[in-house]
């Protein structure tokens, strides 16, 4: 008689577990749920800041590894490649695939089931993608493949000479595996695309604890930042790249004619050039808009350097605007909104088409344009600042929301069906199987 086998230990692999990006915002938050639903998390990632036991660091599985970056450039921007290439790509998938069965090994194969974090999903590292489908294929663990932005909705990776890789692995359609998007678009288009089927989980937020407040350490960010404590900070929590719409907050506050306006935003370029970034700053000058970008004092914790400078979170800012800006193009859900919400902050958000369908419905108070700014946009602003009492109504309002639809308890709750059913599929003899067959296979 077959017993059925109970999860409790899951490897979760992404690419990077590191800093303030979305996938590890919200991989953390996950963690954060499955260990208090009783699962334990260990990692396997290309980059980490943490120095935790659970957390297996392998460079190669990191995007920007040199021998990664070498191929990523020569895949994308043409259709054919060659075979030299091909080589690369198999000599590092080996490497990876190598070192993902040295972790299932570092666990005594007592790993019951993987999440892959957005590493099938966009393909920044083909190799590791073909590595963790191979894994997956041979040896039948149950897997949650969680998608945050899939390669067909970045326009930089549309010509491109792996088609039949990006087929196999990004994302792979494999029984063992349950698929998870972010929002309903995505859930239509990988169905129409691939034929499969996923649950759909927004991004949340930990809705029942408290926002930070200013403090002793924080309590220095304006000065820090260049600002007077009178300044009015419009706050844009996001990285610079173009489809933040960075221009339109610009444009915002040079429409406001208020000499203590400021735009704070919080984060770098990244990983998308510096061009976006120029166009910015000079945009900014040329419309007479302070702009301060100042990301070497902002972290992913807060800390004092040797020299005694502050470091702050972007949590240590927030308490300090007075209005966030949110004007994105295309979002794949909205993480900034969430955490506006969570400190109370009025917001301008732009109608990218994943919050039409996904979060406007749902009734939150916010100042929305529709792909530019108007007179009307520029009026609900300045009536909001100049009203606390209704600010207080609108922001208390949309707290109350988001607590209902993007709370850690939805997240329980959707998590809890999808693994259930991994459990009544998995029998503890095909699992001591597997035991038996990974150690085989991490022979080979």
């Amino acid at each position: 008689m077959l017993t059925f086998a109970k999860i409790k230990n899951i490897g979760i692999i992404l690419t990077r577990y590191a800093g303030t990006d979305g996938v590890t915002l919200e991989t953390r938050k996950w963690c954060h749920v499955l260990e208090r639903m009783g699962y334990n998390c260990y990692f396997f990632a290309g980059e980490s800041d943490s120095d935790s036991e659970m957390i297996t660091t392998v460079p190669e599985a990191f995007f920007d590894h040199p021998g990664i970056q070498k191929i990523q450039k020569k895949c994308f921007g043409s259709f054919t490649r060659t075979s030299r290439l091909t080589g690369r790509i198999h000599h590092m998938r080996k490497i990876i695939k190598k070192e993902l069965y040295n972790f299932l090994e570092k666990y005594s194969y007592s790993i019951d089931m993987l999440i892959v974090e957005n590493a099938l999903t966009i393909p920044m590292n083909i190799p590791l993608g073909l590595a963790i489908t191979e894994l997956i294929a041979e040896t039948g663990i149950p897997t949650i493949a969680h998608h945050h932005d899939f390669y067909w909705e970045r326009e930089r990776f549309m010509v491109n000479s792996v088609r039949d890789l990006l087929a196999t692995a990004f994302p792979p359609n494999l029984p063992s595996m349950q698929h998870v998007v972010i929002n309903s678009q995505a859930d239509n288009n990988l169905s129409y695309r691939t034929g499969i089927s996923s649950h759909i989980i927004p991004n949340v937020f930990q809705y029942a604890a408290s926002a930070p407040s200013i403090d002793d350490y924080n309590k220095d960010v304006r000065k820090d930042l260049g600002m007077e404590e009178d300044d009015i900070i419009f706050l844009q929590p996001t990285r610079i790249v173009p489809r933040k719409g960075i221009e339109h907050s610009i444009e915002v506050l040079n429409r406001l004619k208020n000499p203590k306006a400021k735009l704070v935003i919080t984060h770098s370029a990244g990983d998308e050039g510096m061009e976006y970034q120029d166009r910015i700053i000079s945009y900014a000058k040329l419309l007479n808009v302070p702009l301060i970008i100042k990301p070497e004092i902002i972290g992913s914790e807060r800390k004092i350097t040797p020299d005694g400078r502050k470091i702050y979170t972007t949590w240590d800012i927030y308490p300090h605007a007075d209005f966030v800006t949110y004007p994105s193009l295309y979002e794949g859900f909205g993480n900034a909104f969430l955490e506006a919400i969570f400190f109370k902050k009025p917001i301008l958000v732009n109608r990218y088409s994943i919050y039409q369908q996904d979060i406007e419905p749902i009734g939150f108070d916010v100042v929305s344009m529709d792909g530019y700014v108007t007179d009307e946009v520029v009026r609900k602003i300045r009536y909001i600042l100049r009203h606390p009492e209704e600010k207080k109504r609108s922001v208390n309002r949309n707290y109350e929301l988001a607590s209902r639809f993007f709370s850690y308890d939805v997240l329980e709750q959707k998590l809890s069906a999808i693994i259930s059913n991994f459990e009544g599929t998995t029998s503890e003899r095909k699992r001591k199987a597997k035991q038996r067959e990974f150690s085989m296979l991490s022979e080979e």
